[in-house]
């Protein structure tokens, strides 16, 4: 079942101190360019805004390129929250017959789907021999623009 060309890299989130960074007071448009008026506002912790159960919360570095098409591309970091529960089309880690792999959940009427976001991965059925849990459903994904 491997997909031999992803794998996670999973860590524990140290949130003992918070982690700041500036907000940008003005909102930076996607469309056509606005004058950027003095800006810059109060510190937001990133902590706060990315995780929202700390103990259940897991960051996990990819390898791999079988999600590329949802925007998961090889050394990105996943934030991933144990305590949510998974739905169909969430993005999750799932732990089948031994591996660990990072997967869209597919629901059918024939059963349960692990789906990837690259057309050169098939995607998996979960049979109910298989040994299947979803250890946790992605919540952000955090990629450099350039490398």
């Amino acid at each position: 079942m491997s997909d031999e060309n992803l794998r996670l890299e999973i860590s524990r989130i140290d949130d003992s101190e918070s982690l700041s960074t500036t907000l940008f007071e003005s909102k930076i448009q996607a469309g056509f360019p606005s004058p950027a008026q003095g800006a810059y506002g109060d510190a937001i912790d990133l902590n706060r805004e990315l995780i929202s159960n700390p103990a259940a919360t897991f960051c996990a570095r990819v390898i791999g390129n079988s999600m590329i098409d949802a925007g998961i591309n090889d050394g990105d970091l996943l934030i991933i929250d144990k305590s949510l529960t998974p739905h169909n089309g969430d993005i999750a880690v799932c732990f089948i017959d031994g591996d660990f792999t990072v997967k869209r959940i597919t629901i059918k009427a024939d059963g349960l789907y692990l789906t990837p976001a690259n057309k050169q991965f098939p995607e998996l059925y979960v049979s109910p021999e298989s040994n299947f849990t979803v250890w946790g459903v992605v919540s952000h994904i955090i990629h450099h623009i350039t490398r």
